[in-house]
């Protein structure tokens, strides 16, 4: 049984200090345990229920430096959700160094103060999806290890770097390597009209400011999602999750 120390110090990881301080974070969820597991991540805990433990071959337990079995009383004293699954694991964080020449290869996604971790999650998740390796925050940006990030990415962490750094500093040595440089904003040209390359970094802003002032000189080419028809009442924009998966829909659908 697990103890209530080991319930309170996995609890206290829903905090950014304490994730901070540990430098651990907390995976939540059936599927998103076995991805890491599959993708052969160690765990410094695995918490389960015993039918998820028993379920798991004896190879992938041994990627787990400690086991709980527990029960679902327990799982929702230390989970984020509203209705625990059957596994949590607490995972050591990965804070990767940037490398400029690396991220600038190809296309990578800049993000310029996200707040909102669901939108986080659904951008690190459409990356994953059309093959974006690297997505570069500002550190005004929400936490990439905020429990709801992680369960919006559902498993696509594994699959895209992303860096937290002073994007002035970074789009500064993109510019002088030449590399293009696509703001999404309200007077750009339509996306479906612009001409689109297999290298450059897509920047998207905060939900309600858009891309800061001081980022606008960046920007070599402005693009824009045009709706159907007039505006609507209540749709002045799209959600900054929306807007970057069908971005990154055309970058991909054009480099085919």
């Amino acid at each position: 049984m697990i103890s209530k120390n080991k319930t309170k110090f996995i609890t206290a990881l829903q905090k950014k200090k304490n994730r901070d301080d540990e430098k651990l974070f907390v995976i939540e969820g059936d599927k998103i345990v076995r991805e890491f597991l599959n993708a052969n991540v160690r765990l410094k805990i695995l918490a389960a229920k015993p039918e998820f433990i028993n379920s798991l071959p004896a190879e992938k337990l041994k990627l787990a430096d400690e086991t709980e079995i527990v029960s679902y009383e327990q799982l929702k004293q230390m989970s984020s959700l509203k209705t625990p699954h059957n596994a949590l694991a607490v995972i050591g964080k990965q804070d990767p160094v940037i490398v400029f020449d690396q991220v600038f290869t190809g296309l990578s996604v800049a993000l310029d103060g996200i707040q909102d971790p669901g939108n986080l999650g659904t951008i690190i998740r459409a990356a994953a999806w059309f093959g974006i390796p690297a997505i570069v925050c500002s550190k005004e940006s929400v936490d990439l290890y905020n429990p709801k990030v992680i369960q919006a990415s559902m498993g696509a962490i594994l699959h895209v770097k992303v860096y937290y750094t002073e994007l002035p500093e970074f789009l500064t040595k993109a510019t002088e390597k030449k590399i293009p440089v696509f703001g999404t904003m309200l007077e750009g040209d339509s996306i479906y009209r612009h001409r689109l390359g297999e290298k450059g970094i897509i920047l998207l802003g905060n939900e309600s400011k858009g891309i800061s002032g001081d980022l606008i000189p960046y920007i070599s080419d402005r693009i824009f999602i045009p709706g159907m028809g007039s505006s609507k009442p209540g749709i002045e924009s799209l959600n900054v999750g929306m807007a970057a998966s069908i971005v990154l829909s055309e970058f991909s659908r054009r480099n085919e």
